[in-house]
């Protein structure tokens, strides 16, 4: 008996144990709590945040279902209504929609679901607002993943209220930046050869011009040309200018500059024909010349007219940036449009142009035609993101291209870290004589 007794006591020590180890374990963490969310929100999220909005998402999942219309009865109703009234059995439990694994990210989680016959993805776009308040989350997203299945993004807080600059590893990537964050935590980058091109609309302290700050920045210690467009006088893109292979101040200029890296262009294909390769980067590295990012602030300058000549040049300007945004990919020359205002109404050249644009952000906006000049064609849902952005959230941003959309916010890089880091790099600027072209 007394053998029985400690033979039962020696099982259950260890496991109280394991209880008491957890409990302290927990207690401390619970303790440690908001000097942790404060210090390491990505630590804090991962061992407390995550763990609890999990498992609210388990435990509310039927309910929610059921309550956004997302569940389907597993029997007719009148199947049912007859099998209780005859047996007395309690209604089936309604189908729900299958979801998948919930996979945490650094400030939120995913899930994909899979829908029920008859479901399509927009029903969980409506319901998103009544998923965030029941996971007491940020926000959530839902998006298509592929036929028959929604990938749902969850925020737990705002990552856009103060982006944080990721610590830079090693060597960056060739026309590769990271110019802020995305919703969803993730760094945003801009990599150009992915998206060779891209248009930037924002209206005045909206963002616009900290995003090219941003991505200059970030340019400038790569062995690449910039080549600048700034028609009020320079008065933007001179900041840059130690590390500007080139800049134009006035529309006459840029018409040369534009002209000449046509010419560029057209000299490069001819040299990857020769050597028998579909663009620039199937050359020898001794071989492949510079890449060229042409800045172009304020496209409006560059299209609107007032007499025959400026129409003429206001024309000849934008057939050359079509030209570069159709060559421009393969051979090495890659376009990062802004403007203020861009519309139709500038003329049928800038509509041409905006269709070999794929990359498009959009800031807040003054007019709503500029917001469907940037969005409209890619994604309706990022037309309205935009359009609900305020003044005080300057440096957010909706970006889209072919492969979807996300609301961001890019760095803060200031006029004078944009100057510093132009004049430090200055030593970078490759010399390209073709683009020197004299006044006729």
């Amino acid at each position: 008996m007394n053998l029985a007794s400690t033979t039962s006591a020696g099982a259950t020590g260890p496991s109280s144990w394991v209880l008491v180890v957890a409990a302290v374990l927990v207690s401390g963490l619970l303790l440690a709590g908001p000097a942790l969310r404060r210090r390491y929100p990505v630590a804090w999220w991962f061992l407390l945040g995550f763990p609890v909005v999990a498992f609210r998402v388990v435990q509310t999942w039927r309910p929610l279902m059921a309550g956004c219309g997302l569940a389907v009865s597993r029997r007719p109703a009148l199947t049912v209504v007859s099998g209780l009234v005859g047996n007395g059995a309690p209604p089936p439990q309604p189908r729900v929609p299958p979801r998948g694994l919930i996979r945490p990210t650094s400030g939120g989680f995913v899930l994909l679901v899979r829908l029920l016959p008859g479901q399509v993805p927009e029903d969980f776009v409506k319901a998103a607002p009544a998923m965030a308040e029941d996971w007491q989350v940020h926000a959530v997203r839902v998006t298509s993943w592929k036929p028959g299945v929604v990938r749902i993004v969850a925020s737990a807080a705002d990552p856009l209220a103060a982006p944080r600059i990721p610590r830079q590893r090693g060597p960056g990537h060739l026309l590769r930046v990271t110019v802020g964050a995305l919703e969803t935590g993730a760094a945003w980058v801009v990599d150009l050869r992915r998206v060779p091109h891209w248009l930037i609309v924002g209206a005045t302290r909206s963002g616009k011009s900290t995003l090219i700050n941003a991505l200059v920045a970030g340019l400038a210690p790569q062995p690449v040309a910039l080549v600048g467009i700034d028609c009020k006088g320079g008065m933007e893109l001179s900041l840059y200018e130690p590390r500007l292979s080139a800049l134009a101040t006035s529309r006459e200029e840029a018409v040369r500059l534009l002209a000449a890296l046509v010419d560029l262009t057209l000299d490069r294909m001819t040299v990857c024909r020769a050597a028998r390769v579909r663009n620039i980067w199937g050359l020898p590295d001794k071989e492949r010349p510079v890449p060229v990012v042409v800045i172009v602030d304020e496209l409006a300058e560059l299209f609107l007219v007032a007499s025959r000549s400026e129409k003429d040049e206001a024309q000849a300007a934008g057939t050359a940036l079509i030209r570069l945004a159709q060559l421009g990919a393969a051979l090495g020359v890659f376009l990062v449009v802004a403007g203020q205002r861009v519309g139709s109404d500038l003329g049928p050249g800038v509509t041409a142009l905006r269709a070999q644009l794929g990359g498009r952000v959009c800031h807040r906006v003054a007019d709503p035609g500029t917001a469907e000049m940037a969005l409209g064609d890619l994604n309706p849902d990022a037309l309205k993101a935009a359009q609900a952005i305020t003044p005080e959230q300057a440096g957010t941003a909706v970006l889209a291209s072919g492969d979807g959309w996300e609301r961001a916010r890019s760095h803060l890089i200031t006029e004078a870290d944009a100057e510093a880091v132009a004049a430090e790099h200055a030593h970078l600027t490759p010399v390209l004589s073709e683009l020197h072209v004299e006044a006729p």
